[in-house]
Parts: C-alpha cells; sequence; structure tokens
C-alpha cells in the first residue's frame, strides 16, 4: 500500500516509492529503492524533502500514515476552495490566437538558442535583441493567455532548454498580468525568465541532456547554472536588477534547501519566488531523457503540496488561478465518460471551465468536437463536470488537435 509520511518517520528498511520532490531537488540515482542506512535518510532530508511516498508492501510501514489517495483527496478538497476566486479574462478566441502564438513559439526558441550560443562563445548579450520578443510574448498573453502556454508545453528533446526558457517567460508575464503588477516590472519579470537558463550554455550537453541520472559531480556542474548565468548576464549593458535577481535566485527555497545561497523565506525577493513556482512547473510537466513529465493538473496539485515548505504558500495560490486548476490543454475525463481537453478556465469557478470534447471512452470511438461550457447547466451547453484529470498517453490521443474547433 503507498503511503504518505513525513521524512522525520524515516527508517531503514523503508520502500521508497516517491521523493516527492523535482527531479532537480534530490541527489539519488533512482527515484525508489530501499533505505539501507542512515546516511541515506540525511541526504532525503538534507535536500528540502519533508515528506515522501512509501510502499508498505515492500518495506516498512507506518501505521497511522494516510494513504496516496487520501492524502490526495485532502489536497482536492482544499483546491476547492482556492478554485472560487477570479482569473484573467481573455480579449480574443483561443484559436484566434493560436496562430500568432504559434509563430512567436518559433521566434522565441530561435532567439534562445542564439542567445546561449553567444554565452557559450562569450559574446556579449544584446537586450535589443531580446526586448522585442518579451513584448510580444506580453501581447500575446494579454489577448489570450491559454494559447501561448499551451503550445509551450510541447517539447523535444532537441529543443527543450530553449523552449523552457520561452515558457519561464510566458508564464511569468502571466503570473505578473494576474497579481496586479505594473508594466514595467512585468516586463523586467518576464526578461528574467527568458534569460534565466542562461548558465546553461556553460553546462557540456552530455551533461545537460544525459539520459540517466547524474552523477554527484555532473549535479553540482548543473547547479552552477544559476551563478554562472547571473555572471554572463552582469556584463550586460543596459541589464536591471530583476532579471539578474531572478536569474541568480530561482532555484532557491523558503525553507533554505536552494542553491546557490541557500536563503530562506526573508531573503529571497517576490519576483524571485514567482519564478521559482513557474520554473518548477514548466520542468516537472514536460518529457526530458530521464524522466517522464507528468500533466499540468497534477504538476499544480504537487507544487500545492511542496508550498508548505519550499514555495510561498499565497504565491502559489494565486499561479494555480492565474493558470488555472486545469490549465488550458489539460485532458480531462467528464462525468458523462467523455474525454475533453480543456480551452478556457471560467472566470469565477476554475473546477468549471469550458473544454472540447472528442471521445466517448463507453463506446471507445470518437465524437463529433463540441465545446462544453461546464459552468451551465443541462439544455444551456453544460451539465456535465470534470471527474479526473487524464493523460494523455494512457489513451493514446493527442488533445492539442482538438483545442480549437476553428
Amino acid at each position: 500500500m503507498l503511503k504518505k509520511i513525513d521524512a522525520s518517520q524515516l527508517k531503514v528498511g523503508m520502500y521508497i516509492h516517491d521523493l516527492s520532490c523535482d527531479w532537480m531537488t534530490h541527489p539519488f540515482v533512482r527515484n525508489r529503492f530501499v533505505l539501507r542506512c542512515e546516511s541515506e535518510i540525511g541526504k532525503i532530508r538534507d535536500a528540502g524533502i519533508h515528506d515522501v511516498v512509501i510502499d508498505s508492501a515492500r518495506g516498512l510501514d507506518v501505521r497511522d500514515a494516510p494513504t496516496v489517495d487520501e492524502a490526495r483527496a485532502r489536497t482536492e478538497a482544499e483546491l476547492t476552495v482556492i478554485a472560487a476566486k477570479p482569473v484573467l479574462v481573455t480579449r480574443v478566441s483561443l484559436g484566434e490566437e493560436l496562430r500568432r502564438a504559434a509563430a512567436i513559439r518559433h521566434q522565441a526558441a530561435g532567439l534562445v538558442r542564439t542567445v546561449m550560443q553567444d554565452a557559450r562563445l562569450g559574446k556579449a548579450i544584446e537586450l535589443d535583441q531580446v526586448s522585442p520578443m518579451v513584448e510580444s510574448i506580453t501581447e500575446s498573453i494579454l489577448r489570450n493567455p491559454g494559447a501561448l502556454t499551451s503550445l509551450l508545453r510541447v517539447k523535444t528533446a532537441d529543443d527543450y532548454t530553449f523552449l523552457h526558457s520561452v515558457s519561464v517567460c510566458t508564464l511569468l508575464v502571466a503570473f505578473c498580468r494576474a497579481r496586479g503588477l505594473g508594466a514595467e516590472t512585468t516586463y523586467q519579470a518576464g526578461l528574467g525568465g527568458l534569460l534565466h537558463d542562461t548558465g546553461k550554455a556553460l553546462v557540456p550537453n552530455k551533461v545537460l541532456n544525459k539520459p540517466g541520472a547524474l552523477t554527484e559531480q555532473e549535479f553540482a556542474i548543473v547547479r552552477r547554472h544559476p551563478r554562472d548565468g547571473y555572471d554572463i548576464l552582469v556584463k550586460t549593458p543596459g541589464i536591471g536588477p530583476i532579471p539578474l535577481d531572478i536569474t541568480l535566485h530561482h532555484h532557491e527555497r523558503r525553507d533554505g534547501s536552494g542553491y546557490p545561497d541557500k536563503q530562506g523565506e526573508g531573503a529571497i525577493s517576490e519576483l524571485a519566488q514567482m519564478a521559482a513556482i513557474v520554473d518548477v512547473y514548466d520542468a516537472i510537466t514536460a518529457d526530458r531523457c530521464y524522466h517522464k513529465g507528468i500533466s499540468a493538473a497534477e504538476a499544480l496539485r504537487k507544487i500545492y503540496e511542496w508550498s508548505k515548505f519550499h514555495f510561498n504558500p499565497q504565491y502559489v495560490q494565486e499561479f494555480m488561478r492565474c493558470v488555472g486548476i486545469y490549465p488550458v490543454g489539460t485532458m480531462v475525463m467528464l462525468g458523462s465518460g467523455r474525454l475533453a481537453v480543456v480551452i478556457e478556465p471560467h472566470p469565477t469557478n476554475l473546477l468549471a471551465p469550458k473544454v472540447n470534447v472528442f471521445f466517448n471512452t463507453k463506446t471507445n470511438v470518437y465524437i463529433q468536437p463540441q465545446t462544453v461550457d461546464l459552468s451551465r447547466a443541462v439544455g444551456f451547453g453544460g451539465g456535465d463536470k470534470i471527474v479526473s484529470h487524464e493523460a494523455p498517453a494512457k489513451w493514446k490521443v493527442d488533445p492539442m488537435r482538438f483545442i480549437s474547433l476553428v
């Protein structure tokens, strides 16, 4: 049986099923293993991991610990409260913005690739080339935040590093807007998001794209990238303090377990804390050579649970309202047994977005796609509800094919 326990309850002989953290947090070769010595328990705690999932059928048990299902149910109940808050209003339809967003995605990825290549060669980064792209991304977010964010969820091994930077920029701009931050602050944050991983230009490709687990030495190399990025950007004429701060501190955590400076809650700036949430969200939803990405909806639930220690809980809740409990592009199962893809959050109820239905799981056939507003009653275009978020791989379908009916 899978149970969720506090790291203080760990004992030698327990079987770790899930370390409940993003891949760059823990120093272990595997995510699942038997605890064989006290030093391994020490490593877990030193890494800032506060709760883990154990398999009581394969190791020692904690009798009164909640099961994974019980812990998940508690999280869902708490999210129901968070969901009843207003979100960003879109100005144009998803279908209308998708074509423009696709062009921005392509151009931005190419720009980040060039920035990385220049940094690797020791060339100065030219803000005159980067600034217009941040403005284009911001304009797309203003028109419809779901278009670009949904397209950026699709990444390949070859373009991950570049598209991750574009994603962080995009999500951070949307996050700033949702929190009501000023235009200049939002622009500077977007610039920081686009450039936050510049230091990875100095990480050897064989380490950055290694298909297996990193050694401790390789782990240390990767963890240098915030400082390396800061050292590169600080030489850039016209760069401001916000992009520098985001670059240096997007891996810091409230409990002091982050890097490079192990800053605690009071020392990490507002925008660096926001960037940390965005960075982890995008990273754990992407397929990489060393781990399978999880759904956006599941990623939000994990980040919400981690916010007890690693992230500012208020910021996490505001980010969830920004992107939606079920973000645009999420595949969901409806009570009717139909599969659908989320296309637009409801302005006041994140549990009842607009969706495009496209597959009937009861008959196992595709159906004529149609838009359903889950906030409406039967007879008024609704009458259904989300019962779970689904992994596209499980059903062997690509929900992005049905994200627009235009």
